[in-house]
């Protein structure tokens, strides 16, 4: 795939992340998409934890008691103990989401999913105030101005690759959150030309 520089740079809304760049491999490279209608994946990508601004870690902590029970680990065990500094992330550092058990310790292991995400749509938040970025977007995601695929479909490890839509596809929505719609409007115009290209 290619790297190709955009028109301008598009900075996020939540602060940090300035995208300048995108990987081509985007718009063609494929997953599943629909996570919560997946049966064979027994969600392997909540495996590892998550890297989570240390600003959203503050949202998480001051959440309502309802949703700390329903997590069901007290909010001392959420995250590491290690900060990474970090300019593209809106408060410039990061943790990690801790791993109990194998996988994060935000996964739903009585039914699917992020509890996060769930208890956000199920009490009428936008899951965008407190579910990490890097999880949202995923599986797309950021370096150093560039956007791109993520690492696991690059190399063909995530679970559900090669099936769906595209990474871009997949996203698109979400990029439009974040960024606004004059990056989407560029990405959509690449992504018919990487196709064209592809055909």
């Amino acid at each position: 795939m290619s790297r190709i520089a955009l028109s301008r740079s598009y900075a996020c809304k939540m602060g940090g992340t300035v995208i300048h760049s995108i990987d081509t491999d985007m718009f063609v490279l494929r997953y599943f998409m629909d996570c919560m209608g997946c049966n064979f994946c027994h969600d392997i990508c909540c495996s590892y934890g998550v890297d989570v601004d240390l600003e959203n870690v503050a949202r998480l902590k001051a959440a309502p008691q309802s949703l700390k029970d329903f997590i069901g680990v007290p909010d001392s065990e959420w995250f590491t103990d290690e900060v990474t500094q970090d300019p593209e992330f809106p408060s410039g550092a990061h943790v990690r989401t801790k791993v109990k058990d194998g996988r994060c310790v935000f996964l739903n292991r009585q039914a699917r999913g992020c509890k996060v995400h769930s208890w956000c749509l199920d009490n009428g938040v936008d899951y965008h105030t407190l579910k990490p970025m890097v999880s949202v977007l995923f599986p797309v995601t950021f370096d150093y101005g560039v956007l791109h695929a993520s690492n696991e479909v690059v190399d063909g490890s995530l679970a559900c690759y090669n099936t769906g839509p595209t990474c871009y596809e997949g996203s698109r929505d979400e990029l439009f959150y974040y960024f606004g719609p004059e990056l989407v409007a560029e990405l959509d115009v690449l992504a018919v030309a990487q196709k064209s290209a592809s055909a």
